[in-house]
């Protein structure tokens, strides 16, 4: 498998020379704007490494990479707005630095580009390719959708939760692997598999953005420490806290919904519950549970450990993001 800063490279220059229209420049600076922000790139990396893993030809993959990329930032972009987020990345959000309607319409943009992206490889793979992107796309907003849903409800479960970033974050994860997989040609049982590896890594890593919101530094982060205790976001951290709280959850409840209290003290008080019940060490343990089921579906593949070797090293980093 080609080194991780191969295929990391193969990325910035597929963005390095991704042809937007110039007019009109207030659709499509937007579009430029968010994808100059850069990020990880962990979608179209994931992409290109599933279909190196099981023997396809990774320029076969340059564009449905750059497809699931735009895709993602779309969500991100639309994220942003539905939540008020007033930074991304470090900088400002598209609705913050232009506005609301454009953030919809450059976002919806992005929609399309990465569908004409998408059917840009072998013709053989276009047909998977398509289902299984409309298919994902689906599913992300249903688990948007949920995620709001949560936001007027007490009485979220953890198995709730842990559906909803399935469908909001895990399925886009695991379908970029996929993704590979079936450009490369590999069966089906296979591509079932390399998605099922996707899923668990889509969890610890949403698993850890929860950690690492409330932990994490904001300029490491790219987002406001402790942004979902001030939005009072029914998070993995929170939910467990309720399910220790015991007779403290209305006390707690009430700390983290208010609205009146500022957001130094809402978050400082917020956190001396989390220290009392562990829930930084319970929210890693779950962490490690998702990446050990991950391991287990890609150990179960036909695969020898020199080919497994660079992907899963580059995954195990993700679990152990810094704050």
């Amino acid at each position: 498998m080609p080194s991780y800063e191969f295929l990391n490279q193969q990325i910035k220059d597929a963005f390095k020379n991704l042809d937007l229209p110039a007019s009109p420049a207030e659709l499509y600076n937007p579009v430029a704007y968010t994808m100059d922000l850069g990020g990880k790139r962990l979608r179209p990396f994931l992409l290109l490494a599933g279909c190196d893993l099981f023997g396809g030809n990774v320029e076969d993959a340059i564009h449905p990479a750059i497809g699931i990329e735009l895709f993602h930032n779309f969500t991100l972009l639309h994220d942003d707005l539905m939540d008020q987020a007033p930074l991304r990345r470090g900088k400002e959000t598209v609705y913050k630095k232009w506005n609301p309607n454009i953030a919809i319409l450059a976002g919806d943009a992005m929609f399309a580009l990465a569908n004409r992206h998408m059917a840009k490889t072998r013709n053989e793979a276009i047909p998977l390719l398509i289902d299984l992107f409309n298919q994902t796309a689906m599913e992300v907003c249903e688990g948007q959708q949920f995620d709001m849903n949560f936001e007027t409800r007490n009485d979220v479960s953890l198995d709730e939760y842990m559906e909803m970033i399935r469908l909001k974050t895990a399925v886009l994860i695991a379908a970029s692997l996929k993704c590979g997989a079936i450009i490369a040609g590999a069966r089906s049982s296979v591509c079932d598999q390399i998605y099922n590896f996707g899923i668990e890594l889509g969890l610890a890593f949403q698993l850890m953005d929860d950690l690492l919101d409330v932990y994490g530094s904001e300029e490491k982060f790219g987002k406001i420490s402790g942004g979902d205790i001030i939005a009072g976001k029914k998070t993995f951290l929170y939910l467990k806290a309720m399910e220790k709280a015991a007779d403290k959850a209305n006390d707690f409840q009430s700390l983290y919904s208010s609205t009146t209290l500022d957001a130094e003290t809402k978050i400082n008080r917020v956190k001396e519950y989390f220290r009392e019940f562990e829930i930084e060490s319970i929210t890693r343990a779950a962490i490690n549970h998702s990446w050990e089921k991950a391991l287990v579906s890609i150990h179960s593949l036909s695969l020898s450990d020199q080919q497994t070797r660079p992907l899963l090293s580059y995954c195990a980093s993700l679990m152990n993001r810094d704050y």
